[in-house]
């Protein structure tokens, strides 16, 4: 339990990101009162952690009734998973994340930012969806390691409202240059958890194809 737990820590830290969602957050909810900003913070923390729990539940009995394998949705996930963990190295996801954000308000005028584009889908967004159903797997239907796993994504929600509402603070401290190291660890690390998502997916394939022969 205590290694999946951790793997689940790292993986959904790193694929939700706090330190590089917290500029967009400052950004979108700039000229707020600080009482509305913890308020935006704690909905889109709530509403993301409900989102994930969502798919922890019910992912497995979808991919079920599409007939999509999980060795199929491993190796797919990794990929994903290592798509974004390119674009964290490289630069891009930060570009991403605040041109999708300026987008968004442009079109709801901050209405609901909380909802959208915060919880979905800068946090509760591909990676992260993927990730929570890949590690709900590993799960095999132990309601406690499910319990556990809701936990972790709890906590990460957590780290993540701290971030938001820390967040001027936070990027005073690292500077922009601590920000970009720090993405770009991050990135390295999640392109190691994704290789490791699509290797456990081959040798699920692997595995099925020798006790089939």
């Amino acid at each position: 339990m205590f290694e999946m737990l951790k793997a689940a820590f790292v993986t959904l830290l790193v694929t939700i990101d706090p330190p590089g969602v917290a500029p967009v957050f400052l950004a979108l909810t700039a000229g707020m009162s600080a009482q509305a900003q913890r308020e935006v913070a704690l909905r889109a923390a709530a509403i993301a952690f409900a989102v994930l729990l969502l798919f922890a539940l019910g992912g497995r009995p979808v991919l079920n009734l599409l007939g999509i394998s999980m060795a199929a949705f491993r190796i797919a996930g990794g990929l994903l998973l290592f798509r974004i963990a390119v674009e964290m190295i490289f630069g891009r996801e930060e570009r991403n994340k605040q041109v999708f954000a300026d987008e968004a308000v442009s079109r709801d005028h901050i209405s609901n930012i909380a909802a959208f584009p915060l919880a979905i889908p800068l946090l509760a967004g591909p990676g992260s969806i993927t990730a929570t159903i890949l590690l709900a797997e590993r799960a095999e239907n132990d309601w406690s390691l499910l319990f556990a796993l809701a936990g972790v994504t709890a906590l990460i929600m957590a780290i993540t409202f701290f971030a938001f509402i820390f967040a001027g603070w936070f990027a005073r401290l690292l500077g922009v240059t601590g920000q970009v190291v720090l993405s770009r660890m991050l990135g390295v690390i999640l392109a190691a958890l994704a290789a490791q998502f699509v290797i456990d997916g081959v040798m699920m394939v692997v595995g099925s194809r020798n006790l089939a022969g």
